[in-house]
């Protein structure tokens, strides 16, 4: 069994959540995901001398999910916390122009996951997330999420070009 993931290399407690690099609005000008798959709610740091970012998800009673996992108790899929903390990194990849205008990235991977405490409706998941390899044709993030400042999840999330926006190969 691999190591676990290691924490962020900054005090993700001494970010400001209230500072917006970008709001909803501002992800959606980047972010091509809409609708059931907006899962980051604002970007409040984005370093790119250390290829770091930091955004969250403010989860509310009538996600897409919560009727069905679990009914009566419901938790945020780990496959959801990964696709968030894959969002984050193509908040940072496109804003950064890693890739040129128009690219659609997809998640090519998820190394080292490892889930910690379950993530509730009415919680906020903090993501801080490290590029590893930062690169047009690959981007490796590592990525952690929090609740409260408790650990609630750890990966490698992997972003690949797929396409191009509005090409069926990107579909």
């Amino acid at each position: 069994m691999p190591p676990p993931v290691e924490a962020p290399p900054f005090d993700v407690a001494g970010v400001d959540l209230s500072a917006r690099v970008a709001d909803l609005e501002g992800i959606r000008a980047v972010n091509p995901h809409r609708h059931e798959f907006e899962l980051l709610t604002a970007v409040v740091l984005l370093d790119p001398v250390r290829h770091l970012v930091v955004g969250f998800k403010d989860l509310g009673p009538d996600e897409f999910w919560t009727r069905g996992h679990f009914p009566g108790g419901p938790i945020m899929p780990g496959v959801l916390m990964c696709e968030a903390a894959a969002q984050l990194g193509n908040f940072y990849t496109i804003s950064q122009k890693v890739v040129g205008p128009g690219v659609l990235m997809g998640l090519g991977g998820i190394d080292e996951a490892r889930f910690y405490r379950p993530v509730r409706p009415g919680e906020r998941l903090v993501i801080a997330a490290e590029g590893l390899r930062v690169h047009r044709r690959m981007t490796k993030f590592r990525a952690t999420g929090f609740v409260n400042g408790e650990r609630a999840f750890e990966a490698v999330v992997i972003g690949a070009p797929i396409g191009r926006l509005g090409d069926s190969a990107g579909a």
